[in-house]
């Protein structure tokens, strides 16, 4: 009975955290509704159909994980404060590009960072850099040691690009955060508790996302693909961060061809 109180406990907390992050995510949503920040035009944008949708879900996403992750008594301190610093930088990166990025034609890594050779700061290289960042202060907080911690970091901002990258359609970006961090539940320690979080802000706004009633754009993106990376880095140790770290660096080399050569966004 003695070894079943920490999986209770446990479970618990991963169950907590993804209540905690639809309500909260639901609320700001709500709120964001009611009294929109500026004019309500600003929260506009035509999705791929040419219908216009909302962005509040982005926001709504982004403070609904950092509520449900700070608020998490099951997860450490330090990797609280990680995850949280982790997913409001990249929430805060992505809302900079939807707003001054939403007319430049401009994809992929190698456009911006060329514009940053010649002496441009774009929206996209902005997002670029911060989320690089607060990735790597997010794994120094994470993990011990030069090497973990630059790999923890790395996990952390390919993930916040990574379900920004397959957010092309619909659905998929939540779709995304679902399907991998679902597995994550299933864990014990930090990292369960702090997959619940984006699980349970991506699953209060699937339906509205997947019935093309709203969009989280890069905010809620790279904000739950943070949260994401944060899980994935906690629950690993060298090795796993090595292989995760590999295969985010391949799939963001990948995607920025396909960006690129297709406009994706």
């Amino acid at each position: 009975m003695g070894g079943r109180a920490p999986s209770a406990r446990s479970s618990g907390g991963r169950v907590a955290g993804v209540l905690g992050a639809v309500g909260a995510t639901l609320a700001v949503r709500a709120g964001m509704r009611r009294w929109p920040p500026g004019e309500a035009a600003l929260w506009e944008r035509k999705n791929f159909e040419g219908a216009v949708v909302d962005l509040y879900a982005g926001p709504a996403t982004a403070l609904g994980t950092a509520a449900s992750v700070a608020a998490s008594s099951a997860v450490p301190v330090r990797a609280r404060a990680a995850a949280v610093l982790a997913v409001l930088a990249a929430g805060g990166c992505g809302a900079y590009d939807d707003m001054a990025g939403r007319d430049d034609p401009r994809r992929g890594f190698r456009a911006h960072l060329g514009a940053l050779r010649q002496g441009e700061i774009t929206s996209g290289g902005v997002k670029l850099l911060g989320i690089g960042a607060a990735g790597l202060a997010a794994g120094a907080l994470l993990k011990d040691g030069v090497v973990d911690r630059v790999l923890a970091g790395v996990v952390v901002a390919g993930t916040a690009h990574l379900v920004n990258l397959v957010d092309v359609r619909p659905g998929r970006a939540v779709g995304t955060v679902l399907a991998l961090g679902a597995p994550g539940l299933l864990g014990g320690g930090a990292a369960g508790a702090l997959a619940a979080a984006p699980v349970g802000a991506a699953a209060a706004v699937f339906d509205d996302d997947f019935g093309r009633r709203t969009m989280i754009g890069d905010t809620g993106a790279h904000a739950l693909g943070a949260a994401l990376g944060a899980a994935i880095a906690a629950g690993n140790g060298r090795t796993g961060l090595v292989l995760h770290a590999t295969a985010l660096v391949t799939a963001a080399a990948c995607g920025d061809r396909v960006s690129r050569a297709a406009g994706a966004c």
